[in-house]
């Protein structure tokens, strides 16, 4: 069997907000979920699982490839809902998109404070 990745939990300040902030602003189905997981699939299989972790959260950063169409829908999903966001990972180009590798990218945080990028072209 080829190594796939499967699926990694992100620890939120509340689980159920920051799944339902992700599952919108991807166009994403809900999912079935158990425990203390509210959890998210992503179209190839990917399991996102949030989580409410009893200890203080480190910002971790979360990068997902869209095409064109879905990077335009969730940008102005961002824009119209006020979240900040940037064209850089050092935050020093607020309000902004980048088009570099030959697509675009925005950089903005999840409620739970973690880093989100989204490209519309893959680095390599």
């Amino acid at each position: 069997m080829a190594v796939t990745f499967n699926h990694t939990i992100i620890a939120a300040k509340d689980r159920h907000k920051s799944a339902r902030f992700f599952r919108e602003l991807l166009e994403l189905p809900e999912a079935p979920s158990w425990g203390p997981f509210i959890n998210v699939q992503l179209a190839d299989g990917v399991l996102i699982q949030f989580a409410e972790p009893p200890v203080d959260i480190q910002m971790q950063h979360y990068a997902f490839l869209v095409d064109d169409e879905l990077f335009e829908r969730a940008y102005r999903r961002l824009c119209d809902q006020g979240v900040e966001h940037w064209a850089d990972p050092q935050m020093k180009r607020p309000g902004e998109t980048n088009d570099e590798h030959g697509g675009r990218g925005v950089y903005f945080k999840d409620p739970g404070g973690h880093a989100f990028e989204l490209i519309t072209r893959p680095y390599l």
